[in-house]
């Protein structure tokens, strides 16, 4: 029991990890924060599903689709709601509100289009569990794990190893002098907003499968998403990773070993505790100033 408990922390924390990724991702490249991270997972798993289901295509052509579709929404939002906002020399509390009705137009549309009924997404593999060092494991929970792992390491690598990330880690620290060399500012946030859309909507994909597909599948994900990236360290990437894999372990055994009813309350008192104790989290990052 115990090497499943941990496939499924692991999985259950790569998804916080990677949803958590994008909060940090969005605060570091623009020195903002969204509320809608986990509804562009909950809009990733309706693509996804939509082009495996119902359209009959390959999953990883699905999983393609859906991650540039994402894409383009997040810098579209980026684009035409948060630049405007902050044109008209918006504080980020208003940003932040517009994040929030972004997620209730998100969630609403979903319900026009798809439902609000939970939606089956097919299976991916053909049998329903495989055998590894005895242990009857979901290939599913595998797939959400690897896919998770891999977007953390590509977005490790693009940060660190490309252009155009090194442009972004360059604009996010000071963007005048960024702009100074010629870096073309409002495009590397526009790009941090359409990467953390991207990255949620992948993970959504692959998640669908495990606990279904229906409208608020986001809200709670989001939230402990959001709770990780704060453990971390909020805008430190490596610290979201940490902290989503911290509560992905905590729900798990306290669910298996105290109780289902009080998971919740239990993980997000330690978010406060910790949050008291260690206000910068795990990685003490500083907070940015305006």
């Amino acid at each position: 029991m115990l090497v499943q408990l941990v496939i499924g922390a692991l999985m259950i924390g790569s998804v916080y990890g990677v949803v958590g990724l994008g909060y940090g991702l969005i605060y570091k490249a623009s020195g903002l924060m969204t509320q809608a991270q986990g509804d562009m997972l909950m809009i990733g798993a309706f693509l996804g599903m939509t082009f495996y289901k119902y359209l009959g295509l390959p999953f990883v052509v699905s999983l393609v689709l859906t991650m540039l579709i994402m894409f383009l929404l997040g810098m579209l939002i980026e684009r035409l709601l948060v630049t405007t906002l902050l044109n008209k020399g918006a504080q980020m509390v208003y940003v932040i509100l517009c994040t929030i009705s972004i997620s209730m137009i998100l969630q609403n549309s979903a319900m026009f289009a798809w439902g609000s009924n939970v939606m089956q997404f097919p299976p991916l593999f053909k049998t329903p569990t495989v055998n590894i060092l005895g242990y009857q494991i979901i290939p599913e929970n595998l797939l959400c794990l690897a896919v998770g792992v891999v977007c953390m390491i590509a977005l490790h690598f693009f940060m660190k190893n490309t252009r155009f990330g090194t442009s972004m880690r360059a604009a996010a620290q000071d963007e005048l002098a960024a702009a100074s060399i010629g870096i073309n500012v409002p495009a590397t946030k526009g790009a941090a907003w359409g990467i953390a859309s991207m990255l949620a909507g992948a993970i959504g994909v692959v998640v669908g499968p495990i606990f279904g597909v229906y409208m608020s599948m986001g809200a709670m994900v989001g939230q402990k998403a959001f709770a990780g990236a704060v453990v971390g360290g909020y805008g430190n990437m490596y610290g979201a990773i940490v902290g989503g894999m911290f509560f992905g372990f905590v729900e798990t055994f306290i669910s298996a070993y105290v109780t289902t009813l009080y998971r919740d309350f239990i993980s997000f008192g330690i978010l406060i505790l910790v949050m008291v104790v260690m206000p910068t989290g795990i990685f003490r990052e500083a907070v940015m100033e305006d």
